[in-house]
Parts: structure tokens; C-alpha cells; sequence
């Protein structure tokens, strides 16, 4: 089983013909209300190709928390560990969309209520886990006593860095796997791309998008190519390159194998609308890796 601690957002998305200017009042193009939060998305990820995963996280008493409870089960995903603050809203981000450019405002509300206390309510997931999979939506302290339970618990950690601004270097020595773009890997840790792949073998595997992503094995860095596409949605493809990289590492892939099947995961997740939405099967993963 994959568990996964982290955030429920539901994502509001105007689409527009142009970005409004200060005090000024437009007329949208369309609306949609699409379940997110990298939390669920990654969660998704990793059972639509068809693994067990258990969801950590806190939503509102509110519609939107329990349309994404709802949304979850669907993909059979375990919601019991869900929570529900008594005084928080559920998370939400506002994407306002204009000529394929994007401004996002991220509400975080019952996310940042998830609690160390949550977490010991739901040490029987995390304990026979054979994977738990992390990032920083929500609170610092919550993330840091995921890992020690992990740790001592032994079970491996694959840890996204976003928002990059809350991680901890000294998360390095306890977690199994960290998954940082370009941008967040700079931000992070302000060294060369080849110092560090040297400094962290085998667990710092950096995206580059449609590049595809890099790693060393210890003796030399490996380019893992991605997988041309024409892209309708980038949305979410990071969460698809996370959830299906937990998932093949689960099913006993080596590392370069793994990282090959999460590029043609996130391939095919942005040809389709929202991060949700176009997050493949296994079947259709298998199908391109066959055409490759």
C-alpha cells in the first residue's frame, strides 16, 4: 500500500481573454470547479495504475470537502484518515487562465490544520505502508514528524519539495527519495545540478519537464529522456511523474526503470484537461512505453 500525507484543494479555474488590471472588472469565459491539491493529485496518480493508496489529510465540514472525499473513493483510494477541521474551509485554488499563461492563489485553510496528533491516529496506515509519499502543503511541523514516524517505522519516503520555500535540508538524511524541479532544486540548495546528483546517489531525482529527468546512480549521472507530446494541460504533471514513480518503485522497478515509467506517466497526463483529469491508466502507460 502507498500512503499519502499531504493536501486537498478544490481548484477554481477561470478561463479569461485577458488578466484584469487593478480595480477593474472583466468578463470571464468559463468556470469550473476541478478536485486538486498535489496531496490528492499524487494520490490519484498512483491508483488510477492500480495500487492500494490511503490518504492522509484534512478538508472542511464544507461541499467542497466532501465532493473530494467523494472524488477519491471513486478512484478507490482509503478516505478514513481523512479529517475535518471544525473551524477551517477546505483548501482552495483560484487559477485565473489567459493565453496559456496562468496566476494562481493558493487558500490552504484545513491543510494547515493537519496535526502530528492526526498523523498518530493513522500510525497502523503509515507502519504497513510500503511507501509513503509527502509534500509541503502542509504544516512544517506535520512534515517532520511524517518522517520520523517513517523512519522509525522503516518505511521508505518519497518526498516532493513544493512549495520548495517550506523544506528542510536536514530532511535529506531520512528521506528515501526527493523530487525536485529545476526551479525548486535551486532554491533549495543554491549548488550545481551535478554537485548535488553526485552529493545525493540514488535519491535526488531531478524533473525537467518534457526533458524528462536526471539522477546519479552513484558512479555516473543518468538523463532519463522524456516524451515528446503536444501538451493540453501541464497541470498536474508533476503530481503524475510522483505518483507513478511510487507506484513502479512499489512494484519493485529499479530506480532507472521507475523514473522511465513516471516520464511516459506525466506524457500522457498532459494531454488531456486538469491534473485529475488526465492522469493515465496502466494500460495506457504500457501502451506508449510499447511504442516508444
Amino acid at each position: 500500500m502507498i500512503t499519502v500525507i499531504g493536501s486537498l484543494n478544490m481548484d477554481l479555474i477561470v478561463q479569461m481573454d485577458a488578466f484584469p488590471k487593478q480595480g477593474e472588472t472583466i468578463l470571464g469565459q468559463a468556470f469550473q470547479t476541478v478536485p486538486g491539491g498535489k496531496g490528492a493529485n499524487q494520490a490519484v496518480a498512483a491508483a488510477r495504475l492500480g495500487h492500494e493508496v490511503a490518504m492522509i489529510g484534512c478538508v472542511g465540514k464544507d461541499s467542497f470537502g466532501e465532493a473530494l472525499r467523494s472524488v477519491l473513493q471513486q478512484e478507490h483510494i482509503q478516505t478514513g484518515a481523512i479529517v475535518s477541521s471544525p473551524s477551517a474551509q477546505t483548501g482552495i485554488a483560484n487559477i485565473l487562465i489567459y493565453n496559456n499563461d496562468n496566476r494562481i492563489v493558493v487558500v490552504p485553510g484545513a491543510n494547515y490544520e493537519l496535526s502530528p496528533s492526526h498523523l498518530e491516529a493513522s500510525k497502523h496506515l503509515i507502519q504497513k505502508s510500503q511507501m509513503v509519499i509527502i509534500q509541503l502543503e502542509i504544516p512544517k511541523e506535520t512534515t517532520a514528524y511524517a518522517i520520523r514516524m517513517c523512519k522509525e517505522a522503516g518505511v521508505p519516503i518519497l518526498l516532493n519539495p513544493a512549495p520548495a520555500a517550506n523544506f528542510d535540508v536536514q530532511w535529506m538524511e531520512d528521506i528515501t527519495y526527493l523530487t525536485p524541479n529545476e526551479t525548486e532544486c535551486a532554491e533549495i540548495f543554491n549548488e550545481p545540478i551535478d554537485h548535488l546528483l553526485e552529493k545525493y546517489p540514488n535519491k535526488l531525482i531531478i524533473t525537467l519537464g518534457s526533458d524528462g529527468a536526471r539522477y546519479s546512480d552513484g558512479t555516473y549521472p543518468i538523463h532519463v529522456p522524456g516524451y515528446m507530446t503536444t501538451a493540453v494541460d501541464t497541470t498536474g504533471a508533476g503530481d503524475t511523474f510522483n505518483g507513478a514513480l511510487a507506484y513502479a518503485l512499489v512494484e519493485g522497478q529499479s530506480l532507472d526503470e521507475a523514473v522511465y515509467f513516471a516520464n511516459i506517466a506525466a506524457s500522457l497526463s498532459v494531454e488531456k484537461f486538469s491534473a485529475q483529469g488526465g492522469m493515465p491508466t496502466l494500460d495506457a502507460v504500457f501502451a506508449r512505453m510499447a511504442g516508444f
